[in-house]
């Protein structure tokens, strides 16, 4: 399956300013997203435009958890002030917050398996959870615990971080919401609520005028 519009690097490059490594996604996203149908300028704006907002441009991918302990009680109360632990010896220790907040859910075990540091959230959608990371694995590795023993490769390898928010994508038809324009509600879908629903509108925005261009 081809694209149905002139999708070039140059354009991909005026979408994603910041991005100094926009040649490598390129290559990545010629080589995917016909794999997923994400061949319109509808959806290749709404898949780019999603991402970007998650992933400051893909540039940012993995998940930022360097909380002070103020933050931790007001983001994470079911976690910390509300079950009576004590926030200050978690202030700015991402690894100790992720095996706490991620802890006994998505398929992690307990705080002390470290498992929710582990599968915290990498990629341009944040894969997260030892489920998720396990399921995206058996659909894109001959071997899934090449990534299950290594789940850096979804921030590190460009390739298979595509292929981990494309598998997101797909898993949630959010082609549905592309083909409609329909970012709030991509947005309900991806992010639980409406978190950032400003900007991620601004970057569709930016990036089908680029697209149709």
């Amino acid at each position: 399956m081809a694209f149905e519009f002139d999708f070039t690097e140059q354009k991909l490059a005026q979408i994603l300013t910041r991005n100094k490594n926009v040649h490598e996604w390129y290559e990545a996203m010629v080589n995917q997203l016909p794999q997923f149908e994400v061949t319109t300028a509808k959806r290749v704006a709404a898949f780019v435009a999603q991402c970007a907002h998650e992933s400051a441009g893909f540039t940012v991918l993995q998940e930022n958890l360097n909380y002070s302990s103020d933050a931790l009680n007001k983001l994470f109360p079911k976690y910390f002030v509300n079950a009576g632990r004590d926030a200050t010896p978690y202030h700015r220790k991402p690894e100790m917050i992720a095996n706490v907040i991620y802890a006994n859910r998505m398929g992690n075990g307990d705080t002390a398996s470290g498992e929710g540091y582990k599968f915290r959230g990498r990629g341009p959608i944040q894969l997260t959870g030892k489920d998720n990371y396990r399921k995206f694995a058996t659909d894109f590795f001959e071997d899934p615990e090449t990534v299950m023993d290594d789940p850096d490769l979804v921030t590190d390898d460009v390739p298979t971080s595509l292929y981990s928010a494309l598998w997101f994508w797909n898993k949630n038809n959010l082609n549905k919401y592309a083909d409609a324009s329909d970012i709030k509600g991509m947005t309900k879908v991806i992010n639980g609520g409406y978190i950032g629903l400003e900007d991620r509108i601004k970057h569709y925005n930016h990036a089908i005028e680029i697209l149709e261009a």
